[in-house]
Parts: structure tokens; sequence; C-alpha cells
């Protein structure tokens, strides 16, 4: 075999697999910045996430990058394991466009696409245009490289050892979906895989019936992305890759199973194309058979996944629990459920702080970082929500001086609750660089450490207990509890330099120590915050 065939396989792929992302960036970028957000708000129904799976997949260009975004939303909590397998199926069809679009062997095209792309992406001055061209030139380098890989196979037709390989592959199909597999797992793309077998296709190389297994094998293989994604992930992101394993394997089982008449049924639908039209038709065809077939049982399907990843998670809501528009016209029912978000909210902050002292003393804390991110999300959201419903409360008019003067404390609350979570990342990126400088603390320090997030958790727990009971005599002790909490900050910070002075600590450590006393010293402030709005909150029940 000479060198040139594989120099022209490798640079058609090349081509090929450039010119897909750029089409399909293109594509996202006219479509705007709207895609995260109609996978997230159209999937309640089963239905309906697979209609959203298909179109985003068909913009995007890739069932991975979309199994990706799942697996991102399912660990924040913004969709169920039940809601993500719809998208799955969807995604699954959606990525047969490109070899429908392939099928049309458009490749005479190509350089004049090219051209055109290229000067309407350079020289137009509105964005829109600029997107337009993106798309025009991604798709000429597409079929340039669709091109180049079928004009590479020619001279391979002939190649002895390769006709063997491919004869035995049509022999035995359970090692056509492997060969699928692995081609998939290499070049990270199911389009390319199949673009590949309908460039072989073209030349002779490969029998229709012989790159059906491989085909099969190809679903399987792109969900190799989706599984690295959720490593580290919450318990039901991982469930969501395992989903789309398991959809994948029990349609290439059933399609191996029903291989004769699932071929001749793809010859019936497809009178005219040839071999490359065939494989894109029985491309399209598997998926959305596949999909018909587990539709009605997304829910089995779930189960199947939780059943063989077993366990349980507490899954934080991403927005507002409590808080009710339609109670904006009862302001003390408005007030009294948007107490009980600040205190969710709250609690969120406060679980982010107990994971940075988790963080802080931890040798790897790159998945409780991904928590403590998460989390921090959730919060700002909250934030924005409650501020939204509390100032639409108070623009009503409608609240007495009591209700005002409640709310507005309200208001600063939500701000010093969102500070604590602020404080928490602050210390989680602390951690990180801890973790990559290899920057060690002495065991007097680490138990410092640890004594003073115990104390300013407490605190912290006094402080949001009496928000949520509006009990005045645990806000004071919250204030008595603070100034312990200066007391042993300052002789923390006396410790560390003499530990610094002995030796006994490296200087790399003190700047991250201090830092992190400065943010637990602040986090006890943002504490007596929520003290205080208690107690005002009492004095003006009493006027």
């Amino acid at each position: 075999m000479t060198i040139t065939p594989i120099a022209g396989l490798i640079g058609g792929l090349g081509l090929f697999l450039y010119g897909m992302v750029q089409m399909g960036n293109g594509l996202q970028k006219a479509a705007g910045d709207k895609l995260r957000g109609i996978l997230k708000a159209l999937t309640s129904r089963t239905w309906m996430g697979v209609l959203v799976g298909a179109l985003v997949t068909g913009i995007i260009q890739s069932s991975a990058a979309t199994t990706v975004m799942l697996v991102s939303f399912v660990n924040a909590g913004l969709m169920t394991l039940t809601q993500a397998v719809g998208v799955i199926m969807g995604a699954n069809i959606g990525t047969t466009m490109t070899a429908q679009l392939i099928a049309f062997k458009l490749s005479d095209f190509a350089l004049p696409a090219i051209g055109l792309g290229a000067i309407i992406s350079i020289f137009s001055k509105r964005r829109t245009h600029k997107y337009f061209g993106q798309i025009i030139l991604g798709f000429g380098i597409l079929f340039l490289g669709m091109a180049v890989m079928t004009e590479a196979m020619k001279p391979l037709s002939a190649n002895p050892s390769l006709v063997q390989f491919v004869a035995t592959v049509g022999k035995r199909p359970l090692l056509g979906v492997l060969v699928g597999i692995i081609m998939t797992i290499v070049i990270q793309s199911s389009s390319a895989t199949i673009g590949i077998l309908m460039a072989a296709a073209s030349q002779g190389l490969i029998t229709f019936e012989t790159a059906l297994p491989i085909l099969f094998g190809d679903n399987i293989g792109t969900c190799v992305t989706a599984v690295l994604a959720s490593m580290g992930a919450s318990l039901s992101a991982r469930r969501t890759a395992l989903a789309h394993v398991l959809f994948n394997v029990f349609g290439a089982i059933l399609g191996l199973a029903f291989l004769p008449v699932f071929s001749r049924v793809v010859v019936w639908l497809t009178p005219f194309g040839g071999a490359s039209r065939l494989i894109a038709n029985a491309h399209t065809s598997f998926n959305i058979l596949n999909t018909l077939v587990w539709l009605p049982m997304a829910g089995l399907l779930a189960r199947i996944v939780v059943t063989l990843y077993p366990g349980e998670e507490r899954i934080i809501e991403h927005g507002p629990k409590y808080i009710d528009k339609r109670m904006l016209r009862t302001p003390s029912a408005a007030i009294q459920l948007s107490v009980k978000e600040l205190v969710r909210m709250a609690k969120i902050a406060q679980e982010m702080l107990n994971q940075a002292g988790k963080a802080l003393l931890s040798d790897s804390p790159e998945n409780i970082l991904k928590t403590i991110n998460s989390h921090e999300e959730i919060v700002d959201n909250l934030q924005s929500e409650i501020i939204f419903y509390l100032s639409t409360l108070m623009s009503q008019g409608s609240l007495t001086h009591r209700q005002s003067t409640q709310v507005a404390g309200m208001l600063h609350v939500v701000n010093d609750i969102e500070r604590v979570g602020d404080h928490a990342v602050n210390m989680g990126n602390f951690a990180s660089y801890r973790a990559e400088k290899r920057i060690d603390f002495s065991d007097e320090a680490k138990s410092e450490l640890a004594n003073l997030f115990r104390r300013v958790d407490a605190i912290l727990s006094d402080a949001i207990n009496a928000l949520e009971r509006n009990d005045p005599a645990l806000a004071q002790d919250v204030w008595e509890k603070e100034k312990i909490i200066d007391d042993i900050e300052a002789k923390l910070r006396d410790n560390h330099f003499k530990r610094l002075n002995d030796g006994t600590c490296l200087p790399a450590s003190a700047v991250i120590y201090i830092e992190v006393l400065d943010n637990l010293e602040r986090l006890a402030d943002h504490a007596v915050n929520l003290a205080d709005a208690v107690v005002q909150n009492t004095v003006s029940l009493q006027e």
C-alpha cells in the first residue's frame, strides 16, 4: 500500500471534520445563543424532547455535543433523567442529517462554495452575513474533504489485504459493530464515520450489507464523549450518559437481530441514489425506528438505568421553589414564602461553605469544586429571582410600614447570602491552587482551619435558624459568637506567623492560609447581617 491513499484519507477526513465544525458553528451562531434555552425549556414531554434533540443536533451537527449539554443540565438539576432520554433519542436522529446532505453528492460545488463562503465571511460587515458565509464555507470544505477521501480510496480496491478484511467483516456482523465503535471513538464523530463508509461504498470497497453493522457500532462509539463528560459529575449525570449508551446498544442488538429485514426495507425505501444514499437512508431509518421502539418506554429505559446504576442523590432544584407570583396580591403570604426561599438559598450557600472546607483540606478537590460551582449557579439564580419578586411586591404600594421594613431587610439579606456563596467559591479557588501547586499545610494549621470552619458553620446555622423562626434571642447569640470568631481569627494569624518563623509552615502556604481566614471572618460578618435583619423585624413589630 502506498502512502498516497493514506495521506489522502487522513487529509480528506481532516477537511471533512473541519468543514462540519465550521458549518455547525455558523448555524449555531446564526440561530443565536438560544439553543441551550430551547433544550432546557421544551422537554417537559418525552416526544417534545425528541423533537428538540433532533433540532438542536441538526443545528450543531453533533449528537455528542448535545448529550454533553444534557449531562451538564442533569448535573445542575435542570432536567430529569426521563426528560434527557427523549432528547438523546432526538439527538441520534438529528445527527443523521449530515449523512443525508453528503448523499446528494454535491462535490462539484465544493470549490465555488469555499470561495463564496470565504468572501462573505471576510468582507461582510454584518455579523449575520459573516455567519451565513461561515455556513457556506463549512459546506464547501466538508464536500471537498468527502471528494478527497473518495479519490484516495480508489487504489485501495486493489489491495488484497483490505479486500480480505472487508470480506471477513461482511461475514461477521459483530466484528463490523466493533469496527464501527473503534472508528467513531478514534475519530470522535459518528458523521465522519458514516462519511468514510459512504466514500468506501462509492468505490466498491464495501457493500451496503457490510456497512450496516459498522453503522450500528458507529452509534455506540459516539457515546464515549458523553461518558467522559459525566466522569466526576453527579449520579444523575452519569446515569444520563449510561442511558445514551444503553439506547444505542439496544438499538444495535435490534438492528443485528433483524438485519436482513432491515436491509430489504432500506433498499425498498431507496429506489435511486446508489450505495451512498442507501447508507444515508439506513442511518436515518435505523435511528428513527430505534426511537419509535423506545419512545413509549422512555420511563422503562430510565428505570433500567437506575437499576444498573443504583444509589440516591439529593437533587437541588435550580429555580425558586416557594415564591409564587399569584401570592403577590396577598403581601403577608408573599413575605412568608420569600422567607422560606431565603432560608432555602442560605442552606445551599452553607453547603457550599462546607464543601469549600473539605476541598481546602483535600489533595484532590476537583469533584468537590464541581459541586461548589454548580451550587453557585443556583444561588445566583435564586438571588435574581428573589430580588425581582420582592421588588415587585414593594412596587405594588399595598404594604404596611412594618411589611415594607421587613421586605427591605430581606433585600439586604439576599445579597448577604449570595456573598456567602461567593466566599465559598473564593476558598474553592484557593483549594484548587493549593492542589495544583502541591502546597501543604502543617497538621496544626489544618486542625485550626477545620475548627474555624466548624465555628463559622455553626454561627451561620444559628443565623439561618433565627431567620427561619424569626427568633431574636437566637439572633443575639449570633452577635456574641461573631465576637469570639474575631478573637480566634486574630489568634490564628499570630499562630501562623509563629510557625512561619519556626519553619513549621512554608511561606507558600501563608497567602492561602491568611486569605482563608479573611474569607471566614467575613462569612461570620454576613451571618451577623442575617441576624440584624431578624432583630430589626422584631423592632418593627413592636412599634
